[in-house]
């Protein structure tokens, strides 16, 4: 059994993740093929990535930093050692 530490609820099953991506810059302002290369694309790479994971059972959101190569994940955190602000996000009828 491969046991993934959530750090929220501590050691689990890695059942009950879900891959949520590689963690990577977002564009600020960009074509909606810019965009779609953001969401739907990653870069792939054989080593140490930092990545999306969600505890299903909690919905809690956390990075982990897995090799890819031996599938070993190296360490899972909370985003807040991260990401010190919120991003707001402003739609283009408002700016009008």
């Amino acid at each position: 059994m491969k046991v993934m530490h959530c750090p929220l609820n501590g050691p689990r099953n890695i059942s009950e993740f879900i891959y949520g991506g590689e963690l990577k810059p977002m564009p600020d302002a960009c074509s909606d093929r810019e965009w779609a290369g953001y969401v739907f694309y990653s870069d792939n790479t054989a080593g140490v990535v930092t990545e999306w994971w969600m505890h299903a059972a909690s919905s809690y959101w956390f990075l982990a930093e897995r090799h890819t190569v031996t599938d070993d994940i190296l360490r899972t955190f909370d985003p807040q050692e991260i990401f010190r602000e919120r991003v707001e996000f402003s739609t283009q009828e408002a700016d009008a």
